[in-house]
């Protein structure tokens, strides 16, 4: 019984590993271009010495942080720090404003108090249903912020939400857990941009 068990999750553990593979590889055609143009504007914004806030939850919210302390610290290659507020770490502000007004706001409300027109908001949302990250989104357009969004399952009302100004990376799947390992490679992919042509890196 022991044995048979083992092996069902030896099996189990090797079809997520193909399954996330073949999830990167299928999309690597569809997503690379929307990257790309990504890491540009991101470029452009931090050269105009703009900064990039970051906002998720969950799993999400661990993905806006590793970015933030990537662009903060390093990445790959030794260069200057780079502007980067993840919206998730202050739990006196995020507690204050779920407290007061209501969890919903607990971004948005970082977004209209830090966000500036040459400021880029990353909002990351597997789903793209979140409603705190949908109201982030509103206020950076109110503040003429340009928005990346990085989604799976079709972008939900964040899609909606995007106009021409803005970058959607969505990861073409359902499954939550395939949706997050595919964001951390695309985040992965924006710092190597951001570095390969703000200081050159080799290949």
């Amino acid at each position: 019984m022991a044995y048979n068990r083992a092996m069902d999750l030896i099996a189990r553990i090797t079809r997520h590993f193909y399954e996330s593979a073949q999830l990167k590889t299928s999309l690597a055609q569809e997503l690379a271009a929307p990257i790309a143009m990504a890491g540009e504007r991101m470029v452009q914004c931090l050269l105009a010495e703009g900064k990039i806030l970051v906002c998720g939850n969950g799993g999400s919210a661990a993905d806006a942080q590793h970015f933030a302390a990537e662009l903060l610290n390093r990445f790959e290659v030794e260069r200057p720090p780079l502007a980067a507020i993840a919206l998730t770490t202050d739990s006196s502000t995020l507690t204050s404003i779920a407290n007061d007004y209501q969890y919903e706001l607990i971004f948005s409300k970082q977004v209209q108090a830090l966000g500036q027109a040459r400021d880029i908001l990353l909002a990351i949302s597997t789903s793209g249903e979140s409603p705190n990250v949908v109201a982030a989104v509103k206020a950076a357009h109110d503040r003429d912020m340009v928005v990346i969004a990085l989604t799976g399952k079709g972008g939900g009302k964040l899609a909606d939400l995007l106009t021409g100004s803005d970058v959607h990376l969505s990861v073409n799947a359902q499954s939550t857990a395939r949706i997050q390992e595919v964001h951390i490679l695309v985040l992965h992919c924006l710092c190597d941009a951001i570095d390969s042509i703000l200081v050159g890196v080799d290949e």
